[in-house]
């Protein structure tokens, strides 16, 4: 089902928020937000409010985890207990395990790892409230983070998800939409080599779907990433 906006002429879904298919929820990125850690960055987009803090590089003490030729990038992905309308059970589960995981994977392409042997970086990502698309926010206020810590990398990491609910390929997934929908294609990528760090895909697409989707994220990055840029400069100016 679909509809036109009459203002800018965009073909626009019945999504609840009657955004235009193709149109991203309000976004807010800040650098710079905590003074104690070596890095850090504050991330709104929709409902989701997020946390990310960096600290390091530093020497790595666990032997087991120690690269001799490379710092190792560990990421903690966390959702408050209050993130959520029911109270979340505090600590670890398996589903911020694995988005800790991937986080890492997504990020660890962008960062000269290699400059920093026998060393850790860590990233700490806290979700204060969540509503849909947790996953992409914390990998792109992450990468903020780590830029604000001044931790050298090939290119700042931004991620986004399309997905397709009530029949129709949309880009950015409220909760709603990400819990009722059809499919949902969340991705990372480096902007400046088109690079895609990360790409999953949960539910059913065709080849078409499939690829309008993908097309969605990837404008969802680029629209992103300039607020990235913002907000770096916004701190450190040009």
């Amino acid at each position: 089902m679909t509809n036109t906006n009459l203002n800018t002429g965009t073909e626009t879904s019945a999504r609840a928020n009657n955004r235009a298919f193709d149109e991203l929820r309000n976004l807010k990125i800040e650098a710079g937000v905590l003074e104690r850690a070596d890095g850090s960055a504050y991330l709104e987009i929709g409902g989701n409010k997020v946390l990310a803090a960096v600290y390091g590089p530093r020497e790595l003490f666990v032997r087991r985890l120690m690269q001799p030729n490379r710092a190792v990038l560990r990421c903690k992905y966390n959702m408050a207990p209050f993130s959520v309308d029911d109270r979340k059970r505090p600590g670890p589960d398996r589903r911020s395990v694995e988005i800790s995981k991937i986080t890492s994977e997504a990020l660890t392409p962008a960062v000269f790892l290699e400059k920093f042997p026998r060393s850790t970086i860590d990233v700490y990502i806290e979700v204060l409230e969540a509503e849909g698309g947790t996953r992409c926010a914390g990998i792109t206020a992450a990468s903020v983070a780590l830029a604000d810590a001044g931790i050298p990398m090939r290119d700042m990491v931004v991620a986004c998800a399309a997905g397709k609910s009530d029949g129709n390929v949309v880009l950015d997934l409220s909760e709603v939409e990400d819990k009722e929908g059809e499919a949902d294609l969340p991705i990372a990528l480096m902007p400046r080599t088109g690079e895609i760090t990360l790409l999953q895909m949960d539910g059913h697409l065709t080849g078409d779907e499939f690829e309008k989707a993908l097309d969605l994220a990837i404008g969802g990055c680029m629209k992103i990433s300039e607020e990235q840029k913002k907000a770096i400069k916004n701190r450190y100016g040009d």
